[in-house]
């Protein structure tokens, strides 16, 4: 089957930010929230999650199991972008304008992420 060349594009950027979980582990965990527990096997489950999902969206028989997971993760991952912005330290160094960008532009990758259910 064949699917439009943008939701390649979104499975190559989940497959690719997975990747970036294992090459910069302490990015990451420079903005995991504190109150959650074991925060570098969360980091490492995280890209394990995003690298499958990411594979998933090219196959008939996964893309609408891996689009639900992702509307998921990117569900989850908004506790991180609201908690970002509650302290200079939670901020890691990043911009106020870019932390609050950051919000709708998540809600611009749930919708996206969305479309693909059921194509």
């Amino acid at each position: 089957m064949n699917y439009p060349w943008h939701l390649y594009l979104m499975s190559a950027m989940f497959i690719l930010a997975g990747i970036m979980h294992f090459i910069y582990p302490k990015a990451y965990l420079r903005i995991m929230p504190r109150y959650l527990p074991c925060p570098a096997t969360l980091v490492y489950a995280s890209g394990i999650a995003e690298i499958a999902l990411g594979i998933g969206l090219c196959f008939p028989a996964t893309i609408n199991y891996s689009v639900y997971g992702i509307l998921l993760m990117l569900t989850i991952f908004l506790l991180v972008h609201i908690h970002m912005l509650t302290g200079k330290k939670a901020a890691a160094g990043f911009p106020v304008w870019l932390l609050v960008l950051r919000l709708p532009v998540q809600f611009l990758l749930i919708y996206w992420a969305y479309s693909y259910l059921y194509i």
